[in-house]
């Protein structure tokens, strides 16, 4: 802990490495707006940090991370992220294999959504017909394509 005054406040900084600031002012300069600089916000890390290690609190990764099978996850991504081998990952079967056996435990955490499936949520949503047509029945003629006497032309 540290303490400076001046100006007629007093400053604390706390915790290690200073990472906690406490300011004391006098009420007359606490009366007008702050001509405080805060330092820009650093840019949030994505799912690689720098040091190339893997960020598993990263929102990109859904939770995987995390939960049941999160152990089997972190398995088979770490094996693929740090794989050499070529292709990138053809080492890692085993893992993701166990990874999906866990996933298949938990259908209700794990089963695909009908959102991430637009041919599925369409089949959802139009049933089958009683009577599907046949693959090859021939489609039926257009009227462009009927003979004249049949659209009332002349010849």
């Amino acid at each position: 802990m540290s303490v400076s005054e001046g100006a007629g406040r007093s400053v604390w900084r706390l915790g290690g490495a200073a990472q906690h600031t406490l300011v004391v002012a006098p009420r007359e300069q606490l009366a007008g707006p702050s001509a405080v600089q805060l330092p820009p916000p650093e840019p949030a890390p994505g799912l690689i940090l720098p040091d190339g290690s893997i960020n598993w609190g990263c929102p990109c990764l859904g939770g995987m991370a995390t939960g049941p099978c999160g152990a089997q996850f972190r398995e088979a991504f770490s094996c693929f992220h740090y794989s050499e081998a070529e292709p990138k990952g053809s080492d890692c079967y085993e893992k993701f294999s166990v990874m999906q056996d866990c996933m298949a435990q938990f259908p209700q955490l794990y089963d695909k959504d009908d959102d991430d499936d637009p041919a599925g949520a369409l089949q959802a949503a139009d049933p089958p017909a009683a009577d599907p047509p046949a693959v090859d029945a021939p489609a039926a003629p257009q009227a462009a394509d009927a003979p004249r006497d049949a659209v009332g032309a002349s010849h």
